[in-house]
């Protein structure tokens, strides 16, 4: 399969608070809003698109249509964790999972999102030699 763009459609209590969620703390810019949808997408990443969408509206999947988001984690691996972590928890965002250096070679944290989002921010590290070499995976 070859594609254009990576993007992702969450359902929305708010689409536009949402949407500001993002741009304000991670940068994102809003592009179309419709009132029940928004659109944003990250200066540094254009093949990139988050959504947000009304979750009563017509538009989204009956199945699903004014449900709450459950179980979603939307993930970004940046360069220094530990300078978003800083920089994160002074704005006041629910830190909701601290920061932690995991052996498998990932430093990371979850803050809360909006309309039930979790979102992790991570930089990968080194592995423990010796997680590796228990779980199959040195040499």
């Amino acid at each position: 399969m070859r594609f254009s763009m990576v993007g992702m459609a969450v359902a929305a209590e708010h689409p536009a608070a949402s949407a500001a969620w993002f741009a304000e703390h991670l940068g994102f810019k809003i592009g179309i809003d419709l009132g029940w949808y928004v659109n944003t997408q990250h200066p540094e990443h254009p093949s990139v698109s988050l959504d947000f969408v009304q979750r009563d509206h017509e538009s989204w999947p009956e199945a699903s249509r004014g449900k709450a988001v459950v179980g979603t984690l939307l993930a970004f691996l940046v360069a220094d964790v530990d300078a978003e972590f800083a920089r994160l928890s002074a704005t006041g965002s629910a830190i909701v999972m601290p920061l932690v250096t995991e052996p498998w070679g990932q430093r990371r944290f979850q803050v809360a999102g909006p309309d039930g989002l979790l979102v992790e921010v991570l930089q990968t590290v080194a592995p423990d030699p010796q997680w590796l070499a228990d779980n199959g995976l040195a040499g």
